[in-house]
């Protein structure tokens, strides 16, 4: 549903907009989110690249580069990303500076692989995740569920694409392979692509028009190459799979930002080691969508799909409508997730001992019932 632009509004868009500026995705909405800030006379733009406290960003006038000293800040989900806002020096100045970011839309986040537990911020105001995934090797439902969980969390639509279709020559066991997929990924679309016949390429690219896209997977899922092919030329350098494992070399190294033929932005990303997930718990419920379904079925509102009476889950599962390896990959996810919650709210850590403490009691109790020695 649209809505008529207020006349501010309206006044402030067309005050900044520019080829440059509308290629990247400016809309009325950023104008009115940056009128505080062309009062101090700054200017709108869109980060493309970050890299070492400094970064590139697309204005009106061109790409220009910009210090980012002034937004710093010590919480790691707030430092400038590629595909931010930003309001940025006007001309002249040296260095100029990135002063502010304009509120996110979305933003894709994951756990670092540190001992901190700390958050880092991939990409922000993404409308779709792209999770790139190599039919070079045996499917990993695993980590698709993981990416979808992010995906989900951040904001965006996710669409998971089975890179190098080409290397699967029967229909058959593609059409399998792709079925696979669509039984982790509940409301998403799963397309088989290869970005060296070409096929799949033309569809991508009209899903991803008009919107910013950002590009996810491991190392050797062709991400590089798909960029290539989405973008219409090579901007990203490629490096050939290993044979052995089919990972990659991380050829790309930071996050780019490139503005597509048939519109939209995409934001590549380099090849991603660990996929921890970062506060994602309704992420994962809508990636578990089905055993969310069933639970809301069971006789006890907090069942813990063990082995209480009533319970609709252990029953899926007996029934085998329900596969074991989902539901444990699903556990597993919601355990992780609520670790790493835990870690940065005392309030939740005392909640879990105290369960912790509970179930250890009851477990005694059940011990001490089966030896006869409690009446």
């Amino acid at each position: 549903m649209s809505f008529p632009l207020s006349h501010r509004s309206s006044s402030l868009f067309s005050s900044f907009s520019s080829a440059v500026l509308d290629a990247h995705g400016w809309d009325s909405g950023w104008a009115e989110s940056f009128a505080p800030y062309a009062a101090q006379g700054l200017v709108p733009g869109r980060v493309v690249r970050v890299d070492r406290g400094q970064c590139d960003v697309a204005t009106a006038d061109g790409t220009v580069r910009a210090d980012t000293a002034f937004v710093t800040p010590h919480d790691p989900l707030r430092v400038v990303c590629t595909g931010d806002w930003a309001a940025v020096d006007p001309e002249g100045g040296d260095p100029r500076y990135v002063r502010a970011c304009l509120p996110r839309r979305t933003a894709f986040a994951r756990s670092t692989s540190s001992k901190r537990s700390e958050g880092q911020i991939l990409a922000a105001n993404v409308d779709h995740a792209v999770i790139a995934v190599s039919l070079a090797v045996d499917l990993d439902l695993g980590r698709i569920e993981r990416f979808l969980a992010l995906a989900w969390e951040s904001g965006a639509q996710p669409i998971v694409v089975l890179s190098k279709a080409d290397l699967v020559p029967d229909p058959t066991g593609l059409s399998y392979l792709v079925e696979d997929v669509e039984t982790v990924a509940p409301g998403v679309q799963v397309l088989p692509l290869s970005s060296a016949t070409g096929e799949g390429v033309d569809v991508l690219s009209g899903v991803v028009a008009g919107g910013t896209t950002v590009l996810l997977g491991v190392s050797g899922a062709g991400k590089s190459t798909l960029a290539n092919a989405l973008v219409g030329q090579d901007v990203m350098a490629v490096q050939a799979a290993r044979d052995i494992d089919g990972k990659g070399r991380h050829t790309t190294t930071t996050r780019n930002l490139f503005v597509l033929p048939g519109g939209g932005v995409l934001i590549d990303t380099p090849g991603l080691r660990g996929v921890g997930l970062w506060d994602a718990e309704t992420g994962v419920g809508q990636v578990f969508s089905e055993i969310e379904e069933l639970a809301r079925a069971c006789r006890f509102h907090d069942c813990a799909h063990e082995s209480e009476p009533g319970c609709a889950v252990a029953a899926a599962i007996e029934d085998g409508s329900l596969p074991v390896r989902r539901f444990d990959s699903y556990r597993k996810l919601l355990r992780e997730n609520q670790r790493l919650v835990a870690k940065t709210d005392a309030r939740l850590r005392t909640e879990i001992l105290k369960d912790w403490k509970r179930k250890g009691a009851e477990g005694r109790q059940a011990m001490e019932l089966k030896r006869g020695r409690v009446r």
